[in-house]
């Protein structure tokens, strides 16, 4: 065998595919997995197809189609009077997660401190290895996740080259608050630090609560990577689209590495994404759609064994399972799947270090009678 000397020696499959996999073979409904399981818009499919018919079908231009990135342009403008150049500050990509890898990419080198806040989306800490970086987790607990910011000031050095922020946040449900976006706008002044914004879930959001974006605040817009994604707002997870905005001078650095990443991204889906958001007004109806899922799904789980902690934001519900079992989160999750046939997401795998909270992960993008069936079965824990 040729000697290989990894890159990654401790990371395996991601939980996200190991859940999955689990429920299939166990025909368990995957609550695990955040994706959809009913239909997309037919009005969307259609433009994308008629993109496709009428010969837009080779590459787009490495940045994206000028068009799309007008409209997203327009958006930000609208929800958060912030402005991007099109040409220069909107770049479309193939997902949010190539977009968190390319920004990553694009600025991280050997033994550049990057603080993440634990649990975290799992593609964060091994980019950050990939390209020599330092993860600087800071650990964040149920059942409120709040940030400490003072401590967070504690883990800064002069190596700390970016602070990474999910809101809506994955897998926790917790958002930011003015509280916390001052925190961080007092913490990062006169510093060269960056920030990377995943906010993939900014339109699901609850109860009225506003999305702090850091396009809304000039003092972080001008230092941040901001990353969104069409999957989630159009229900087309499959597709992997979304786009990032940041300054002319962070997009140079960014686009140097898309473009030998992914060059440009599905020319038709791109077309029929604009051609969609020309004519439906879908952002100020994705709220109300989720927090119906959302409350229905809290509803239906308030009658089973399991504590419900906070959702102010995303498509996740997150649960203590403290009252039923003194297992391992990883150790219940897999029983779930195998003796009640409903998959969920072990929370302690959002942590560099096991930490056993005894915290679940439930997706509620599903079907009300998806949704009916599963918490049936949970009942009978």
């Amino acid at each position: 065998m040729i000697p290989i000397n990894s890159k990654l020696p401790t990371v395996g499959t991601t939980i996200f595919s190991v859940m999955s996999k689990l429920a299939q073979e166990h025909n368990a409904i995957n609550l695990s997995q955040g994706f959809p399981d009913y239909a997309t818009d037919p009005k969307l499919i259609k433009f994308v197809a008629d993109a496709m018919y009428d010969g837009h079908n080779q590459y787009a231009p490495m940045p994206g189609l000028p068009v799309l990135r007008e409209i997203i342009a327009e958006k930000a403008f609208e929800f958060y009077g912030a402005k991007y150049n099109p040409d220069t500050e909107v770049t479309i990509t193939a997902g949010g997660t190539q977009a968190i890898f390319t920004a990553i990419a694009a600025v991280i080198n050997p033994g550049d401190e990057v603080i993440i806040f634990e649990p975290a989306y799992d593609s964060y800490s091994p980019t950050i290895k990939l390209f020599g970086g330092l993860v600087k987790p800071f650990a964040l607990h149920a059942p409120d996740y709040k940030i400490d910011w003072e401590m967070v000031k504690k883990t800064f050095s002069a190596n700390t080259k970016m602070i990474i922020l999910n809101s809506p946040q994955n897998p926790t449900g917790s958002i930011l608050s003015k509280e916390d976006i001052d925190a961080l706008i007092k913490l990062t002044k006169n510093t060269d630090i960056l920030i990377l914004s995943d906010e993939v879930y900014e339109h699901i959001i609850y109860d009225g609560a506003q999305h702090h974006s850091v396009s809304l605040y000039p003092e972080l817009q001008e230092r941040s990577f901001v990353i969104a994604s069409f999957g989630k707002l159009l229900h087309t997870t499959g597709w992997k689209l979304g786009y990032c905005l940041a300054p002319a001078k962070l997009t140079a650095e960014f686009r140097k590495t898309h473009q030998f990443n992914v060059f440009s991204v599905n020319t038709p889906m791109q077309l029929g994404i604009s051609n969609y958001l020309k004519s439906e007004n879908i952002y100020k109806e994705i709220p109300g759609f989720f927090q119906q899922k959302r409350d229905f799904f809290r509803s239906l789980l308030s009658e089973t064994k399991f504590k419900l902690l906070p959702c102010k934001g995303s498509y996740f519900q997150c649960v203590s399972y403290e009252e039923i079992s003194d297992e391992k989160d990883t150790e219940i999750a897999k029983r779930l799947v195998v003796e009640f046939g409903v998959a969920s997401i072990p929370v302690s795998a959002f942590y560099t270090k096991n930490t056993e909270d005894k915290i679940l992960r439930f997706c509620f993008a599903k079907e009300q009678s998806t949704l009916e069936q599963a918490v049936e079965r949970l009942m009978k824990i």
